[in-house]
């Protein structure tokens, strides 16, 4: 797995609760994106069950549940890791995401890696027939909006308990 996306930020919480933010608060901070659907129903809303083992899905307004991936790491407050695939992925074809918390002073950096797109071909339909360092480009770019996001929830978290 070669092909990946790395993006960091800084949230404004401690790593148990970033860790809190970015998985139990899943669908108040996730901006879908129109290019990188899970699914062609998409935008649902985003859960994790939370334990090894346990499936990261989207809930489609029909009542549909998708499963994305299954977790393959959960340890609070530290580290995420689970499989990511869209609909149109073939047997084979996944991606997977690393999520680490780590205490900045009193920050937490919140990084995520997204890795393993070199198992899907350029042409496949969730890449749009973008060449790789292009598609990751934009994947990258979504990254960061979406963990802008998630520190923006954390601030809000924040300035409630002051």
């Amino acid at each position: 797995m070669t092909s990946q996306v790395l993006v960091s930020v800084r949230v404004k919480a401690s790593p148990a609760r970033a860790f809190e933010i970015f998985t139990r608060d899943i669908a108040l901070w996730w901006t879908p994106n129109p290019l990188f659907r899970f699914t062609p129903r998409s935008p649902g809303a985003l859960a994790f069950e939370p334990h090894e083992g346990g499936r990261f899905t989207e809930t489609l307004a029909n009542g549909t549940v998708f499963e994305i991936g299954r977790i393959r790491v959960w340890e609070p407050g530290q580290r995420l890791v689970f499989g990511w695939r869209q609909a149109t992925f073939r047997w084979g074809q996944e991606t997977e995401v690393e999520v680490s918390f780590e205490t900045i002073g009193a920050e937490t950096r919140v990084t995520v890696v997204h890795r393993g797109w070199d198992s899907v071909p350029d042409q496949h339909v969730a890449r749009h027939g973008f060449p790789d360092a292009i598609f990751l480009r934009w994947h990258g770019e979504w990254w960061q909006v979406l963990l802008a996001r998630l520190s923006e929830h954390g601030t809000q978290f924040t300035s409630r308990l002051s």
